[in-house]
Formats: C-alpha cells, sequence, structure tokens
C-alpha cells in the first residue's frame, strides 16, 4: 500500500504543482489528458483538481459545460475518498452524485474540492464545491462511493 503524500502549496484558489503532486500518479488517465485537468491534495483531508477553461470545455451557449463541472466534482471527491482510505491504489467507484448548478464561468482556472463526510469501511459519502480563480462558487455536490477493500 502506497500512502498519498500533500500538496505543500498554499490554499489560496491558485494551483502550483510541487514536487510532492509530481510525484503522485494522482489521475492517470485518458480522460484526464483529454480534457486536462490536474488533480492533487491540498492537505491530509481533502481531494482536489483544477482546470484552465478553454473553449474546448464550453457548451453551445458560452458557458462551462455541466458535464465537465460534473466531472471534475466527481474526480476530486473520489480523490477526498482515495486520500481519507490512505491508498494511493484504492478502487474507488461512484454509486451517486447530485450535483447543484450555482454560477457560470467561460475562462480562468476552476479548481474543485472535496472532503469526505462520513461512511463506513466500504461506503464513503463525501461534498465537493467548485470555485473559480476569484473564489466564487459555481456548482456543489453531494456524492456517495463504493470502496473496494483489498483482500
Amino acid at each position: 500500500m502506497r500512502r498519498l503524500m500533500v500538496n505543500s502549496g498554499q490554499g489560496n484558489g491558485s494551483h502550483r504543482e510541487t514536487h510532492a503532486e509530481s510525484a503522485i500518479p494522482m489521475d492517470q488517465s485518458g480522460v484526464r489528458d483529454l480534457v486536462g485537468y490536474r488533480s492533487y491534495l491540498p492537505d491530509n483531508v481533502r481531494g482536489a483538481c483544477s482546470l484552465g477553461v478553454g473553449p474546448q470545455h464550453l457548451n453551445r451557449i458560452g458557458m462551462l459545460h455541466g458535464g465537465i463541472v460534473s466531472m471534475l466534482l466527481d474526480n476530486c471527491c473520489g480523490i477526498a475518498v482515495r486520500n481519507s482510505v490512505g491508498d494511493i491504489d484504492a478502487a474507488v467507484v461512484t454509486v451517486s452524485m447530485a450535483v447543484n448548478f450555482i454560477d457560470s464561468a467561460n475562462e480562468g482556472l476552476v479548481t474543485a474540492t472535496g472532503y469526505v463526510t462520513g461512511g463506513g469501511r466500504s461506503m464513503k459519502f463525501a461534498e465537493g464545491e467548485l470555485r473559480d480563480a476569484s473564489g466564487r462558487l459555481l456548482a456543489t455536490c453531494n456524492a456517495t462511493f463504493k470502496v473496494f477493500i483489498k483482500r
């Protein structure tokens, strides 16, 4: 079991890659490569991911697509669950997620931050929020995750 390491950057909403962050294969996936977000651990409790919004992330009316918003929230909460388990190799899948779309963005850096609110050994509950670089709240979520326990 490999333990998770924490990003040593400041919690000011901006994202700086640190040595600890770059050392963690936090979210090596095709979707990460396609969309372009970066995942990291802002502390020992939460999970986070950031995306520089570009034209490829916008819907037909010029706002950040709801599917991208949902994906970022799902990702940050899943990382928070893995962080709470303490194993970077933990297999975690989303069981359910409800998203509240509050405001929109069309450019700049957006950051999703999630944290575990409860649960047991194999099921975890998490909440997340998406904010723009100025701290404006764009969306929130509540989610349930299944943790596959290694035997």
